[in-house]
């Protein structure tokens, strides 16, 4: 097929669509299905403070269920006049539909999404313009699930109450307009070498509403507790590999049956790249399929306990294979990881650490203009500070990985720019010569 006829909007809308049905066929096809709806109900009425695994409060069912509604909520902005969905839409998208699995649910996404649109009523720019922003901003839903159900008390759940969930939608509603502030504004504070941007705005202010709500009004920050299942391996393979296989078979068809083009994006510097719209939209596919089995390859020989907070760190962090992450480039990052580990007093295959990996392939970039050895150093320092970072928002932001690779950015670009040079200004400087 050429490729000069597919238009990456709707290849990407279609692969999204393509997602959203395999979480809603991953649901029916579950041996605990009976238990589906019942699930979901329990999923609404829980604290989503990470790390709540999924699979252990609504079971499989009930949690692949919620990731098809939320995915469906995602894919129907999409179809907003005048939307054109890009490696951006790629990143909100999978990140949203990834965090379903440990603590995102189909209400506390509503009044974060509906703030985004509010700002761009405000500012009177076309509700287009704010999809992206919609989907980033339920990066701090488990805030608003804590004002629903819990909030002031750490020790009491209330529940949903009139007070709460006003409280709860006004929070909401305040999140998702400061997101589609400052997501704006925050490529430029690391360069572009954080794929992850939208944390460092959805970072900062989770710092901030955690001292508003709780230091400030002599409130007590719930512990940050993880609570997790035993795992279900056999699903979370299974489901990720077929999707991931379907995915790259799909790149290649697309492609005109044929692997051409794609050496050309492994070797890509990587910094602010959409793959979708430098290459192809069918060699962006292909590398979200080739990317999301390294992925599985990686967690399976690292002995990753595959819970519901694995499997959803899966989906996070294929959302950077369309801007910037390949087989390639995240292999450094991964090494830096497993050397840390060694002197690290977390082991590898612990549940903070393998979220946090997913969170450092953020970094991809650093690793495309600088090379593998400051790739390897990058992931190292990752894994060294992702743990200390949730104490600042009180495990209330999901992007707590990503967070932590924007503040490492902001501390090394700086030295990296002056004391080495980096591909794209070697590959300048030889064109000039020649």
């Amino acid at each position: 097929m050429n490729n000069a006829k597919l238009n990456a909007s709707k290849v990407l809308k279609l692969l999204f669509w393509a997602f959203t049905a395999a979480f809603l066929i991953g649901a029916f096809l579950a041996s605990d299905r009976s238990d589906m709806f019942a699930g979901l109900g329990r999923l609404l009425n829980y604290p989503a403070q990470v790390t709540k695994d999924s699979f252990l409060i609504g079971g499989v069912s009930g949690t692949f269920l919620n990731a098809a509604l939320v995915g469906a909520v995602c894919c129907l902005l999409m179809c907003i006049p005048g939307f054109s969905a890009n490696g951006t839409t790629a990143i909100a998208y999978l990140l949203t539909v990834g965090f379903c699995f440990w603590g995102m649910n189909i209400l506390n996404i509503l009044p974060c999404m509906a703030g985004a649109f509010l700002y761009a009523a405000v500012r009177r720019e076309k509700m287009s313009s704010a999809v992206n922003f919609a989907m980033f901003a339920t990066g701090l839903a488990p805030l608003v699930t804590e004002m629903f159900l819990r909030y002031p008390s750490p020790d009491t759940i209330h529940g949903y109450t009139a007070v709460s969930v006003c409280l709860g939608i006004f929070i909401g509603l305040l999140i998702g307009f400061l997101t589609a502030v400052g997501c704006g504004h925050a490529p430029n504070v690391h360069k572009g070498y954080s794929i992850y941007s939208a944390a460092l705005p959805i970072g900062m202010l989770g710092f901030l509403l955690r001292a508003l709500l709780y230091n400030t009004l002599g409130n007590t920050v719930p512990e940050i507790k993880a609570e997790l299942s035993g795992g279900f391996p056999v699903i979370c393979n299974t489901f990720c590999v077929v999707l991931f296989v379907l995915c790259a078979a799909a790149g290649f068809w697309l492609n005109g049956k044929s692997f051409r083009g794609y050496g050309k994006l492994l070797m890509d510097p990587c910094h602010k790249v959409d793959f979708s719209a430098k290459f192809s939209p069918a060699l962006a596919l292909m590398n979200v399929g080739f990317y999301g089995l390294i992925i599985m390859l990686y967690y399976n020989l690292i002995g990753a306990t595959w819970t519901g907070v694995t499997i959803g760190v899966v989906f996070c962090m294929l959302a950077t294979g369309v801007s910037g992450s390949t087989p390639l480039n995240i292999i450094p990052i991964m090494i830096g990881y497993w050397l840390m580990s060694f002197p690290g007093a977390t082991d590898i295959n612990a549940q903070a650490i393998v979220v946090g990996l997913c969170f450092a392939s953020g970094l991809t970039p650093v690793v495309g203009q600088y090379g593998s050895i400051v790739g390897i150093f990058a992931g190292a320092l990752h894994y060294s500070l992702v743990t200390s970072v949730p104490a600042m928002h009180g495990g209330f932001v999901f992007y707590n990985g990503g967070f932590t690779c924007c503040l490492l950015c902001i501390v090394i670009i700086p030295i990296l720019e002056k004391f080495l040079k980096s591909k794209s200004e070697r590959l300048e400087a030889k064109a000039a010569k020649t």
